[in-house]
């Protein structure tokens, strides 16, 4: 059974929702998440669909600042991710919501360094946890994934702490649905958003 050349054994619509997770609030307020999921433009494209998504933003985590831009990023040999921000209300969804758009739709967590052909450590699966409670709930929610046996193969997600976020180049903003005729984004990020209206049409926004 194939999902757009994933490693996922179970159709997306039955992807395991998180055991563990935070409290929905009970008054709208503001919180962030720091994915990496392999190239920004396509991840972003999913979370921008979300329905108690407030804001996305591309950038990158990992390294430092000398060499937080998308010319030396690219080389693989900064320690760098490109990662997106999520903004998001917790009265609206959570932090284990999210996760699950992660590991269902945004990308594959199961290679290494790499999301199809984009291959590099710049590519890689991670989770930057920016407090303890956010590590719990993606280690358990790892730990869920992997004992469902819901892939192919083991999950290789990193888990990092969050040591600094350093926003992207402008033009890496928006790009999906700046730049749909793309070939990289008709053939990689907008299946993916097709993904994800087929599947959690009911997680969209109005």
């Amino acid at each position: 059974m194939s999902f757009f050349n994933s490693s996922l054994r179970i159709s997306p619509k039955d992807f395991p929702v998180a055991d563990l997770d935070e409290a929905r609030a009970s008054s709208p307020g503001r919180k962030l998440a720091v994915l990496a999921g392999g190239c920004f433009w396509c991840v972003e494209a999913v979370y921008r669909e979300l329905s108690g998504v407030l804001k996305v933003v591309n950038g990158y985590s990992g390294g430092t600042a000398e060499t937080a831009d998308y010319k030396a990023v690219c080389t693989g040999r900064t320690d760098h991710a490109e990662v997106v921000q999520i903004e998001y209300d917790p009265s609206q969804t959570s932090f284990g919501a999210l996760l699950r758009i992660f590991f269902a739709v945004a990308h594959d967590p199961t290679q290494l360094d790499r999301q199809g052909n984009d291959i590099g450590t710049q590519y890689r699966s991670a989770i930057f946890y920016a407090d303890e409670e956010q590590k719990r709930i993606a280690e358990a929610y790892i730990r869920q994934l992997d004992a469902a046996q819901v892939y192919s193969a083991p999950i290789v997600t990193k888990l990092d702490k969050l040591e600094d976020f350093f926003e992207a180049e402008a033009y890496h903003q928006n790009y999906a649905a700046l730049h749909p005729n793309e070939g990289y984004i008709a053939g990689v990020a907008l299946p993916k958003v097709d993904k994800l209206r087929r599947y959690f049409g009911e997680e969209l926004k109005a």
